[in-house]
């Protein structure tokens, strides 16, 4: 561990990691602290998409779009463990049961005030001919009309429902992207410490004298500071930095529910309700759906976001207006919700707050200061790169930009490469399950066989924690990905939890326990 670095990172979420990985990938000694685990807030409760966001379109985002749709593309191929095209269905229908109409607050809401919640059939094609002229993707196919009687995605959609627009947008496992950024910093010389707090930042000449607890402890000095706190950014601003800058983060709530599988095919669901929201129904894990998201306000970060119960029935209710089956509260078995950090642009609605991302340098004090507000997971990239135009300004680089064909660990195949992955992992050790080997191919790609090392059987690879959960893999993710409890195994580098018992849960944390102590 270095103890003085030309860049220092406050926040171990995306953003944090990102930039710290492109910096380190330039040439820049780089340290960087997260005060919990590495994705542990934000950047692990996403909606866990890749997209443009087509609604922004209604909020004339279209750079923000834009940007999204060309990033999606270059993500996925460069991730293609962690994530993958699909295709979503946005059911067409002039009978929408769903209640609580009002007039769209967005640029629509005031060019037609007419309009209410649900956008009209042209309106919605329109705007997917424009998603897709943004995109110019060449790994995914473009919108279409599909009929809904008679074919797998309209059997679990009310009879009413009897053609939808069919397109394309990407899925990610949000909290491994943040650990495999980590990981991919720290392969190209960056420290990164979790369970790190930043006590203190202050301004010495031309440097920055940076206080340390946790894991880490002690001083280090950097030459430049990086707010990437999220949710406390300006929290960082005010009690650790104590700079004067004025601009804020607006608290957003994002609540998801999670239910058994609902329908038989693996694509994705878009429900636009009359209250002029949307809501995503998306295949989740194997045999779950997930439904979501709110936009709530949130006023402390601090405060550990939880979904209501209110929220809980919203999403249900929506849910409701579309799917023959109707669901209750006992069809939920898991739910979880994550803070967005979205620039104070004084909107009037949760929703209509922009998703862009602001950087703002402070450097009147001496030492310079970058402020990250917003931003959203699929833009991490671009983010990373400006956060970088900024950083170069006060501290010279060894090379330019280069992580928009580098691979993230584990990612060096072909972006339709997935299965033959699995293929070669079950030929490699017959043991595994098609099941086992897919979930191993998902979570470490071309490292899985580092997972499991020279196992020739099951019982090779250790103690069972159930859900093919091993020993080995266990000490993998404590020894390579920071893990230090079963929270930390169960629901960020996996989503295990959903399916392990209680007792299992506990012989995790002791198992985990016991080795650290060990170590």
């Amino acid at each position: 561990m270095r103890e003085s670095y030309d860049l220092f990172v406050i926040g171990g979420g995306i953003n944090g990691c990102g930039i710290a990985r492109d910096a380190a990938g330039r040439g820049l000694t780089v340290g960087l602290a997260e005060m919990g685990d590495f994705g542990g807030a934000t950047s692990s409760s996403s909606t866990k998409l890749f997209h443009g966001g087509l609604r922004y379109l209604e909020y004339w985002e279209v750079r923000l779009v834009r940007e999204a749709l060309r990033e999606r593309d270059v993500l996925i191929r460069n991730m293609p463990h962690i994530s993958w095209p699909l295709r979503f269905v946005l059911p067409l229908s002039s009978d929408m049961r769903f209640e609580g109409g009002t007039p769209t607050s967005n640029l629509l809401g005031k060019v037609m005030p007419w309009l209410k919640g649900r956008r009209p059939d042209w309106l919605i094609r329109l705007g997917l001919l424009a998603y897709d002229t943004l995109a110019k993707s060449t790994i995914m196919p473009g919108t279409r009309t599909i009929s809904l009687v008679g074919t797998p995605e309209g059997a679990p959609l009310e009879d009413r429902f009897v053609k939808a627009f069919e397109y394309s947008d990407g899925w990610v496992e949000d909290s491994r992207l943040v650990i495999l950024n980590a990981r991919d910093a720290v392969n190209r010389g960056a420290d990164v410490s979790a369970r790190t707090r930043v006590v203190s930042a202050e301004r010495d000449g031309d440097e920055w004298v940076i206080t340390l607890d946790g894991e880490r402890s002690g001083q280090v000095r950097a030459k430049m500071l990086v707010n990437a706190g999220g949710p406390w950014v300006g929290e960082i601003i005010r009690g650790v930095v104590r700079s004067n800058a004025r601009e804020g983060v607006r608290l957003v709530r994002g609540s998801h529910i999670v239910t058994k599988r609902l329908f038989d095919h693996d694509k994705c669901y878009f429900f636009q309700g009359s209250d002029g929201r949307i809501i995503f129904a998306i295949p989740y894990e194997y045999d779950f759906t997930l439904i979501g998201t709110t936009d709530a306000e949130h006023h402390d970060p601090d405060q550990k976001p939880v979904c209501t119960p209110e929220e809980r029935d919203y999403l249900l209710d929506f849910a409701n207006g579309y799917f023959k089956r109707d669901l209750t509260p006992e069809d939920v078995v898991w739910t979880y919700s994550g803070v967005r950090p979205l620039y104070d642009d004084g909107a009037k609605s949760a929703t209509a707050a922009t998703r862009d991302y602001v950087l703002k340098v402070d450097a009147d004090g001496g030492a310079p200061l970058l402020n990250i507000f917003g931003g959203k997971i699929t833009t991490f990239r671009k983010l990373a790169g400006h956060a970088m135009d900024k950083i170069e300004t006060y501290l010279p680089t060894k090379s330019g930009p280069w992580t928009h064909d580098a691979p993230l660990p584990g990612g060096d195949f072909p972006v339709d490469g997935q299965k033959a992955q699995v293929v070669k992992l079950k030929a490699a050790y017959p043991f595994l399950t098609d099941h086992w080997a897919l979930r191993l191919v998902r979570a470490y790609g071309t490292e899985a066989d580092l997972v499991l090392g020279d196992a020739t059987s099951a019982e090779d690879l250790g103690r069972d924690f159930g859900a093919t959960l091993t020993e080995a893999e266990v000490i993998w993710l404590m020894e390579q990905e920071w893990a230090r409890t079963a929270q930390d195994i169960l629901w960020r580098r996996t989503k295990l939890g959903l399916r392990v018992t209680t007792a299992q849960v506990a012989a995790l944390d002791d198992f985990m326990a016991g080795h650290q102590a060990a170590a």
